[in-house]
């Protein structure tokens, strides 16, 4: 996966087009962080983006994980066109409900199905983001929730999953003959 056309394509994307100076610093934080997220991704191999152990009880993979943001982008890409038509209602989300029902639907996908989702739900959410004629505070709310901040929220644990994957495929093959 290390040389994937679309990892490729993905560190070849442009940032994003010019945007109100409200939104300049959110924008870039949200482009940084994704930035970084599709980096540690681009380095691990097919078999590793499977591998169950970025998260346990339940197990997550970093399909799993990509699934789940995926799920967010999407529902904050819906959101946010109802802030712009005008119809917003704010209403609680079950988030451990969300959490298994994206979980569910990724395991019958394949990687390329979920990533494709992934980058298309946060094209849709930015699109959506931009096109607002003013300022909102829920849409920065939904952005915050699916985008910059709910990639912070994962990146520690992703670095170090990436870290012990990649530490994996160098480390010797282990002996219980030695002991």
């Amino acid at each position: 996966m290390r040389n994937s056309p679309i990892i490729r394509r993905a560190r070849q994307a442009h940032p994003p087009p010019p945007v109100p100076a409200d939104y300049v610093a959110e924008v870039d934080l949200e482009y940084a962080r994704w930035s970084e997220l599709v980096g540690l991704i681009g380095m691990l191999s097919s078999d590793e983006l499977l591998a169950p152990g970025y998260f346990r009880d339940p197990d997550w993979s970093v399909k799993d994980l990509v699934a789940h943001l995926r799920a967010w982008l999407a529902e904050a890409a819906s959101q946010l066109a109802s802030v712009a038509a005008r119809s917003y209602q704010p209403q609680d989300v079950d988030i451990d409900a969300r959490n298994a029902e994206a979980l569910e639907v990724a395991r019958r996908e394949s990687w390329e199905s979920v990533w494709t989702g992934a980058t298309m739900a946060r094209a849709q959410m930015l699109q959506a983001w931009f096109s607002l004629r003013e300022p909102s505070e829920s849409a920065n709310r939904w952005v915050r929730k699916a985008g910059a901040e709910h990639y912070g929220e994962h990146l520690d644990r992703l670095r170090e999953w990436v870290g012990e994957l990649v530490e994996g495929r160098t480390r010797p093959p282990s002996t219980d003959w030695d002991s």
